[in-house]
């Protein structure tokens, strides 16, 4: 399956993964990216100069100009979002505020233009799952942590994003799909995390630091992989009204695990050093992927010493700026 010849809406488009969505898309597809530039991957790619991409600066939360932007669109991919744990925690409000209202704003501008909308996949998150999340699979309970703790405002604003689009599939016969990303990284990634932090820490000679201890426990996907499981979102009949994890837990390792990995590739001169966890963080967070291979015949396929490999490559030569 392959998408040709459609019109392709992604909010959040000069995003990391929706600039490397738009990337696979835009030479057999018009692709409109829809974003506010509150961080840009754009501007480090060509995309700007592909006679089918177009770039649409707007904000999810302006509902006229969403659904504006939608109109004749057959293909839509909410990625917009407030993500990040040291952006969360600075602004709890305005991550439930853009996560909840512009998943919302987005159904309701794809309702608008139900008459030419194939498929519309959003969005959701890992972090539904809670501090401890062990081989978790899509029809496990979901689990957030205490009220009160900021980090969990990003998870429910997202886990509640994922019941809309749901509903919206059952009540209104949206073709929704939602997805959950597992810990992307690669080319092209910006804003926070800790494989950006420990590359770029790497190849700056600089100490790789760790908060905690660093037995927490992540499964990482390459981004080309997440991207694949996109696609196969907006193509696959299986898809429509379904959740699926996004991820590689071939990947899984602990955030100590990951800092040597990233020192030993880059050759790093810095030390690995140890810092207080001053937040509340996940301790262990691994996919089960049986659904999406199943249903979607997803399979992830960089493993994660192949994929820093690409990304510290890509570090060497480019540096993001924003957070």
């Amino acid at each position: 399956m392959a998408l040709s010849g459609k019109r392709i809406l992604i909010t959040g488009g000069a995003g990391f993964i929706g600039t490397t969505l738009a990337r696979r898309l835009v030479d057999d597809n018009e692709v409109i990216a829809f974003d506010n530039l509150h961080r840009d991957a754009l501007s480090g790619t060509d995309l700007g100069g592909h006679p089918n991409f177009h770039f649409i600066q707007g904000d999810v939360l302006d509902l006229p100009g969403l659904t504006g932007a939608m109109k004749g669109a057959t293909h839509i991919v909410h990625a917009a979002g407030i993500a990040g744990v040291d952006t969360v925690l600075a602004s709890p409000v305005r991550t439930m505020r853009v996560n909840m209202i512009g998943t919302y704003n987005a159904l309701e501008a794809a309702l608008a233009t139900q008459d030419t909308v194939e498929r519309m996949v959003e969005f959701s998150t890992s972090e539904v799952f809670g501090a401890h999340a062990f081989n978790v699979g899509e029809g496990q309970v979901t689990t957030i942590g205490s009220v009160g703790e900021a980090r969990w405002t990003y998870a429910v604003s997202k886990l509640a994003g994922e019941h809309m689009s749901h509903a919206y599939h059952a009540e209104f016969g949206l073709p929704t799909v939602s997805v959950r990303p597992f810990n992307i990284f690669g080319p092209g990634q910006i804003g926070g995390g800790a494989i950006r932090a420990f590359i770029e820490a790497a190849l700056d000679g600089r100490n790789l630091t760790i908060h905690g201890d660093g037995s927490q426990i992540r499964a990482w996907c390459y981004v080309d992989d997440m991207v694949h499981g996109t696609l196969l979102g907006l193509e696959h009949p299986n898809a429509v009204g379904e959740s699926f994890n996004i991820g590689n837990a071939r990947s899984a390792v602990t955030i100590y695990d990951l800092a040597r990995r990233i020192k030993l590739i880059a050759g790093a001169a810095g030390e690995i050093v140890f810092t207080s966890l001053d937040y509340v963080d996940v301790e262990l967070r691994i996919p089960n992927m049986g659904k999406a291979r199943e249903l979607l015949g997803f399979e992830a396929m960089v493993e994660l010493d192949e994929g820093l490999e690409r990304t510290i490559d890509w570090f060497r030569t480019n540096r993001p700026t924003g957070t």
